[in-house]
């Protein structure tokens, strides 16, 4: 199953990012877990130890200069359009409590210098995660969908757009929604966050009417407590645990039972 989490900054896509991939690695799958967020806080959700020390993939000009044959951020004309990247997962992922960590750093736009040979490659390897690779993949990415193309978005099962109660998230669903739309990713479904009480799970429902739904996962302090003394964010609040369960349980339904089968795979 492959996974695109996306949303306003600051709505909780990395929280369920994080959650989910607890969940389905709690549940015997094979988890690999993609921070694509330019804020990359997911290391450290997920209890990775330094996550400080982590250096994006998008950071490695070595690297990047080596498979592309071109230096990064300098205005080459010539450089690979498909760089190899097969060998790149096991090499520069981590692994903390079953699940796997790759840290990408974001596509970075205009400025000085050119990223062309940093975009070409990070859009290569998400490209061969999400169409080559047999884990469960979930990319938390920034606020749209600049990690993904035509190439790739039919292979992503279901793009998630996290929403909080408020007109600004509610715009910017709608805007990744026809972002979406035009690389013809299709599957698209949202989640409410820091949800209080049945009136704003109606606000979102009401200004999303055109959306699928999988759940809601309520506001909860006990959620910030745990990230603030480094605990189990999945252990921290047994309501919102379970309802990124119920979450879940929707992601494998709509996806045709392929948890189950990385579950048989992984046993």
């Amino acid at each position: 199953m492959k996974i695109a989490i996306s949303g306003k900054g600051g709505v909780g896509k990395t929280l369920l990012t994080t959650l989910l991939s607890q969940t389905f690695a709690k549940a015997g799958c094979r988890v690999l877990a993609v921070d694509a967020d330019p804020d990359a806080n997911l290391a450290a959700n997920l209890g990775f130890p330094h996550p400080e020390t982590i250096v994006p993939i998008s950071q490695m000009k070595d690297l990047i200069e080596k498979r592309t044959g071109s230096p990064s951020g300098k205005p080459e004309i010539f450089f690979k359009l498909n760089p190899k990247v097969d060998d790149l997962p096991e090499k520069y992922w981590m692994e903390h409590k079953g699940i796997r960590l790759m840290v990408m750093g974001r596509i970075k736009k205009g400025g000085s210098g050119c990223y062309c040979t940093e975009n070409t490659l990070l859009k290569a390897l998400i490209s061969h995660l999400l169409i080559v690779r047999d884990e469960i993949i979930i990319i938390d990415t920034e606020a749209g969908i600049e990690h993904l193309g035509r190439a790739t978005a039919s292979a992503v099962d279901k793009l998630i757009i996290v929403v909080e109660p408020g007109r600004r998230s509610i715009e910017t669903a709608h805007t990744i929604k026809q972002l979406a739309s035009d690389v013809g990713l299709q599957s698209i479904a949202v989640v409410g966050n820091k949800i209080h009480n049945q009136s704003e799970k109606e606000f979102i429902k009401s200004n999303l009417p055109d959306f699928e739904f999988l759940g809601f996962m309520s506001y909860d302090s006990a959620i910030i407590a745990a990230d603030l003394a480094n605990l189990s964010l999945l252990s921290a609040s047994p309501q919102i645990a379970s309802e990124v369960e119920e979450i879940s349980k929707r992601l494998s339904f709509i996806t045709g039972g392929k948890v189950q089968k990385s579950v048989e795979l992984n046993n």
